[in-house]
């Protein structure tokens, strides 16, 4: 719920924080807890590259929204703290999170807005916390994994909860969590090939499964610029008209669904950016940032205006995800 007045300015959907009493993360995080290490973040023993007041400190994302142009930005957890383990513990954590991220967006005069937590695997749990979190001031949504135990967006868990968000009129960002694959153990893989190959199966899966079909009301946004699914688009409607397995789940072709999702400018590449908005329209793309991680787009609002949408349409595009 979100009822203060937004600040002026391009609003960055896209941006991360932890408070440092929550970087023990929740139980079976796949990376172990973060750490300080002398002022730098780490994720178990993986240097993050990042100061690690950049990740919990507010004065910080403040103002690097002064020094970047960022009107609002939109908070949510880092994806390694997703409760993919559940277990005992689980709702704590999600519990601690949102209240300690309401809390600060609530003193922020407008100037940030936040995205929660759920319980991954237990549905009827993560309904009451959607409940609680469309009741809280500058709560405007969740954040959740493309993936969940080997099932993407069109089954399980997190079918039902895209359900109740749609439901409960809360947006919903997907982020991709780096899962580790022996074949993506060097180069940092698991980030440059495994994020954005996550994020098209969320994407696919949401298609193909004919989820925002069955939920037209649901207002989703996939980050990096929807990973590979822009140049994929092309492939995934041959084969929906060209194979009855592909088209069992769904009325219309990927292509022509695909304009009604959101999808950030974190692209760091101009042209994907445009081939992007040639898909969407310039009506599905928000700008995003990324921050804090050394992936962002370090200057989100001058690359996303010069390469996709204007500030104004880009601010209107994040007002309707938020369901503004």
């Amino acid at each position: 719920m979100i009822s203060t007045p937004l600040a002026d300015g391009v609003i960055d959907v896209h941006a991360h924080w932890l408070p440092t009493e929550l970087f023990h993360l929740p139980p079976g995080a796949p990376y172990g807890p973060m750490r300080d290490r002398e002022g730098a973040l780490h994720l178990g023993d993986i240097p993050l590259s990042i100061p690690t007041r950049a990740m919990s400190d507010i004065d910080a994302i403040l103002t690097d929204m002064r020094t970047t142009g960022v009107g609002v930005r939109v908070l949510s957890a880092p994806p390694f703290a997703f409760p993919v383990g559940g277990g005992d513990g689980a709702g704590g954590y999600v519990a601690a999170f949102n209240e300690a991220l309401a809390a600060v967006v609530g003193d922020a005069g407008g100037r940030l807005v936040g995205l929660g937590m759920v319980s991954l695997h237990e549905p009827a749990t993560a309904r009451a916390e959607m409940e609680r979190l469309a009741r809280t001031e500058g709560m405007a949504g969740i954040a959740i994994p493309p993936l969940l135990t080997r099932r993407s967006l069109d089954q399980g868990p997190l079918r039902s909860i895209l359900a109740d968000a749609e439901d409960l009129g809360l947006a919903v960002l997907v982020h991709p969590m780096q899962l580790p694959r022996p074949e993506w153990s060097e180069h940092y893989l698991a980030n440059l090939i495994g994020n954005p190959v996550e994020t098209a199966t969320a994407v696919a899966a949401l298609l193909l499964g004919g989820v925002k079909e069955r939920l037209p009301r649901l207002r989703i946004c996939f980050v990096h610029g929807g990973g590979c699914a822009p140049g994929l688009l092309g492939r995934w409607t041959h084969g929906w008209h060209s194979r009855a397995d592909v088209r069992r789940h769904s009325t219309r072709p990927p292509d022509q669904v695909f304009g009604e999702l959101f999808f950030d400018t974190v692209t760091h590449d101009p042209q994907l950016l445009r081939l992007l908005t040639a898909h969407v329209s310039k009506d599905g793309v928000v700008c995003g940032s990324d921050y804090p991680f050394d992936m962002a787009q370090s200057d989100p609002v001058r690359f996303a205006t010069e390469h996709g949408p204007a500030a104004e349409a880009l601010t209107s595009n994040a007002r309707a995800f938020l369901g503004l």
